[in-house]
């Protein structure tokens, strides 16, 4: 909860993302302005607007970017939000505008399993990279130097979680940059920049828009200079959101609120579910009061997310579990209203277990979510 604007009304997470980022009501014209489709504006005379080409900025982003601002750092001026194509646009346009050839980044070596290959063209521009895993704060140990340090926390796959604080201030102490990738946590999970780091970055494509129907991503920063950098890089790439994937992730914020209740709650009971079922599982959930990282998600998350993720026994048990659901789509990517599950393995990225299982828990009625999950799971024992 919050205190928004110059009133003394509280505004709580329903309320501020049903609002966030719309412009002020005029007469006869919708609540939220439909997606400006331009490449180019009208332009008379020296381009001092704020809209002057479609790479640079649209009146679409604008708003979304107000509105995930609203989300990530409520009553705060002074942050900026930018919007890309993806996440991983996002992602790359902090690590490759912050950091240059002789400069050191701490990334997690439990993180996306595209972050190798991110490591890989760092490593290519001269750049240091050095990784340790999330749990434990083991990225405490490889600090010392580094220009960057980049969280993830949950982590993807595995569920782990650092002490966001702990980190920022060892980072700080170093003269260190911090970006925490938040696209599990959502921002009403989570503030990474309330908790002092410089960045909070996500891929928009998940939880936040939560429909697997748009490519998204953002970038949110406190430092002025710092997001000069990340919006020329931008420029530079052109990895910017189509206005109509914009409109689309906007639209769906009004939601968020609902929907990450739902799914939120729905996976601790998956969870607990999971952790009663006679065989051994390995079960990992932030939300969970006997999880390794319930303690320190406690006490900087509101909200655990919708992962759930789990062992079977063997990559055979795995795939004839996700044949056997039947609420449950075998499908990559996660946060979306309906529930998907992997076997992670499959891309090669992640350092699992051959039957390791990311379920994303989705809006269904949580009974019979759990109802098929433990059929599912009775069925591929045999």
């Amino acid at each position: 909860m919050g205190r928004d604007g110059d009133g003394d009304t509280p505004v709580r997470d329903g309320t501020r993302a049903v609002r966030a980022g719309l412009p002020e009501p005029v007469a006869y014209e919708p609540t939220l302005p439909g997606p400006v489709f331009a490449a180019h504006f009208h332009l008379p005379g020296e381009p001092t607007g704020p809209y002057t080409y479609g790479r640079d900025q649209n009146p679409t982003w604008t708003h979304l970017e107000r509105a995930i601002g609203e989300l990530e750092a409520p009553g705060r001026d002074d942050v900026e939000t930018l919007v890309f194509a993806s996440g991983m646009a996002a992602i790359s346009a902090v690590l490759f505008s912050q950091l240059r050839a002789g400069d050191t980044v701490v990334l997690p070596s439990d993180g996306y399993q595209v972050l190798p290959l991110v490591r890989a063209q760092l490593e290519a521009y001269g750049i240091e990279v050095r990784t340790a895993p999330t749990g434990d704060d083991a990225q405490l140990g490889v600090l010392d130097g580094a220009k960057l340090l980049w969280i993830e926390t949950p982590s993807n796959p595995g569920l782990d979680v650092c002490d966001i604080r702990r980190l920022v201030e060892a980072a700080h102490a170093r003269g260190a940059l911090v970006a925490v990738d938040n696209t599990l946590a959502t921002p009403l999970g989570q503030r990474p920049l309330e908790l002092g780091a410089d960045f909070s970055v996500a891929s928009g494509t998940k939880q936040l828009t939560g429909h697997g129907d748009v490519l998204l991503g953002y970038v949110a920063g406190r430092d002025a200079e710092a997001m000069a950098a990340v919006r020329r890089w931008r420029k530079i790439v052109g990895a910017i959101a189509g206005p109509m994937e914009a409109w689309l992730a906007h639209r769906s914020i009004s939601t968020l609120q609902m929907r990450v209740d739902r799914q939120d709650a729905t996976a601790l009971a998956v969870a607990e579910a999971l952790l009663h079922w006679p065989e051994e599982l390995g079960v990992r959930y932030p939300g969970l009061p006997r999880d390794p990282s319930y303690k320190v998600a406690s006490e900087q998350m509101s909200r655990f997310g919708c992962v759930v993720s789990f062992t079977l026994p063997s990559r055979a048990r795995a795939e004839r579990f996700l044949e056997a659901l039947r609420l449950v789509d075998d499908a990559t990517s996660f946060g979306g209203v309906r529930s998907t599950a992997e076997r992670r393995g499959r891309w090669g990225g992640d350092a699992v277990p051959e039957g390791f299982i990311r379920l994303s828990v989705g809006a269904e009625d949580p009974q019979d979510l759990v109802a098929d999950i433990l059929r599912a799971l009775e069925a591929s024992a045999g």
